[in-house]
């Protein structure tokens, strides 16, 4: 039998966040053990350890469909997992992901493990045709004027790409009717793993959604891999304060499916370049269980 938990991460609430799967020891797992346990817990993503020695685990990421470069929030929920159950007491911790290697931060609060930081992958950009912006408009279910023109409309990652969609007000946010097969299609036709939706609430403060159903989640409750390319987005083109060579932010999200959780940005930049992107959230256990595999199968 194999150990799981689920854990909502970006919050400190039950039942809150997003939740995640998180298996400690998948060493003796195969591939499609992986997907199947993935598809079971039917969270958005579950994170797997293969294996973890010397400040390094190597760990791979499920959607309920399919396997993905990296996950933000399954990332927070590995950390404060293993923290929790005295596995990582703050040495150097770094996760080798398909992405490359995640370094990990953990802070505590009166020496009781808190909150979670990672360093996620160098951002990268792609421009997205302006000739797009009616229909990534229909496919929110919004007209095209209700999107933003002062703030940046462009594909972008660090971990895993999306399409950040900017609208004028988390009004326009919270009352979108997503048309998910047009959303399938324009993700697939533009290489990218969602469609993001954000909002300005602030100088540095967004209200966002995620829309991903190419990866078998419709709307993502809290994502924390796309939170950190947003801001690293935003502050490359100039639309965040910055001092001393960093930038820092908030993003607000999972409010429009009851599960509201937020996710911290720290940005270290280079001139006008973001050289470092950190994330940080919450945690909180949901539930523990165990699985068994239906058939031996082939390690892959």
């Amino acid at each position: 039998m194999i150990a799981y938990c689920e854990v909502s991460a970006f919050t400190d609430t039950p039942g809150h966040g997003n939740r995640a799967g998180v298996v400690l020891d998948a060493a003796h797992l195969t591939r499609q053990d992986m997907q199947s346990l993935a598809a079971m817990l039917d969270a958005p993503e579950t994170v797997f350890v293969l294996g973890h020695a010397d400040g390094l685990a190597r760990v791979r990421y499920f959607t309920p469909t399919q396997e993905v470069d990296f996950c933000g929030h399954a990332t927070v929920a590995l950390g404060l997992t293993l923290a929790q159950a005295g596995l990582w007491r703050g040495e150097a911790l770094a996760l080798d992901t398909l992405a490359g290697r995640i370094p990990l931060r953990l802070e505590c609060r009166a020496g009781v493990p808190w909150r979670v930081w990672m360093q996620q992958p160098a951002p990268q950009y792609r421009p997205v045709p302006a000739t797009l912006r009616a229909e990534l408009a229909d496919s929110l279910g919004i007209d095209a004027r209700m999107i933003h023109r002062g703030l940046p409309l462009a594909a972008a990652s660090t971990g895993l790409w999306s399409v950040f969609v900017p609208l004028l007000d988390a009004v326009i946010l919270d009352g979108l009717e997503p048309d998910f097969p047009r959303i399938h299609a324009l993700t697939e036709s533009l290489d990218v793993g969602s469609i993001y939706a954000y909002a300005p609430m602030g100088v540095n403060r967004f209200a966002a959604r995620d829309f991903a159903p190419a990866l078998g989640i419709p709307e993502d409750p809290v994502t924390g891999s796309s939170g950190g390319a947003l801001m690293a987005l935003l502050a490359s083109q100039g639309r965040l304060p910055v001092r001393h060579g960093r930038a820092c932010g908030m993003i607000y999200q999972g409010h429009a499916l009851g599960t509201p959780g937020e996710i911290e940005v720290e940005l270290e930049l280079t001139g006008e370049q973001v050289s470092a992107v950190h994330v940080g959230g919450q945690a909180t256990l949901e539930r523990e269980g165990h699985w068994t595999p239906r058939q031996p199968s082939v390690r892959s």
